[in-house]
C-alpha cells in the first residue's frame, strides 16, 4: 500500500533516506536529515510524500514529488525515490516511481524530468526506460560520489 506520510512514519522514512544519503551514489544531498522535526519539514514541504507499506505496516520505500522548477517550468515535477537497503530488488521502486507519475498528474504536473540520475545506478535506469521515459544526454562528471570520484548524470523525462 502506498499512502501519504504520516508524523509517526518519520523515524522510519529518516532512517531510509539518510541511508542512501549516506552510501552517496544517488541522491545529491550530503547531509542526512538530522533530527524529526528536520525531517517533518522537509517531507512536509514536498508536494506529496508517499510512502510504501508492508502488511505489517513497516516502510520499505518513500518518495517525495515537487516542482522540479518554478513559474512557467512549474509544471514539470521532480521527484526522488528511496528503498529501504533489505527490500531492494522488490519491485518496490517501481511501484513508487509509477504511484508518483499518477501522483503528479493528480497534482496538475504534465510532465516528469529526473536531473541526476548517476550513470552507474543501472537498475534506476533500466527501470526508467521500462516505464518510457526518455533520456536527455549525458552530462560528464556530474555526480560527485562519496568516494570523491565523479560519475556521469543522466537527466530523464517524460510527458504525464
Amino acid at each position: 500500500m502506498i499512502r501519504g506520510f504520516q508524523k509517526q512514519d518519520l523515524p522510519q522514512m529518516m532512517e531510509i533516506w539518510n541511508e542512501v544519503v549516506e552510501e552517496a551514489v544517488a541522491f545529491p544531498q550530503k547531509d542526512p536529515l538530522a533530527s524529526v522535526e528536520e525531517a517533518e519539514l522537509f517531507f512536509g514541504e514536498q508536494t506529496f510524500t508517499g510512502v510504501l507499506l508492508d502488511d505489517g505496516q513497516n516502510i520499505l520505500g518513500l518518495y517525495i514529488l515537487h516542482p522540479n522548477n518554478v513559474g512557467r517550468c512549474g509544471h514539470i515535477a521532480n521527484a526522488s525515490y528511496a528503498v529501504k537497503s533489505e527490500a531492494r530488488g522488490q519491485r518496490i521502486g517501481e511501484q513508487l516511481v509509477r504511484h508518483s507519475l499518477t501522483q503528479a498528474k493528480v497534482e496538475g504536473f504534465l510532465i516528469m524530468q529526473f536531473n541526476a540520475v548517476v550513470s552507474s545506478n543501472l537498475a534506476a535506469i533500466h527501470l526508467y526506460e521500462k516505464i518510457g521515459f526518455r533520456r536527455l544526454g549525458t552530462i560528464p562528471g556530474g555526480f560527485l560520489m562519496g568516494d570523491g570520484s565523479y560519475s556521469d548524470i543522466i537527466p530523464f523525462y517524460m510527458t504525464l
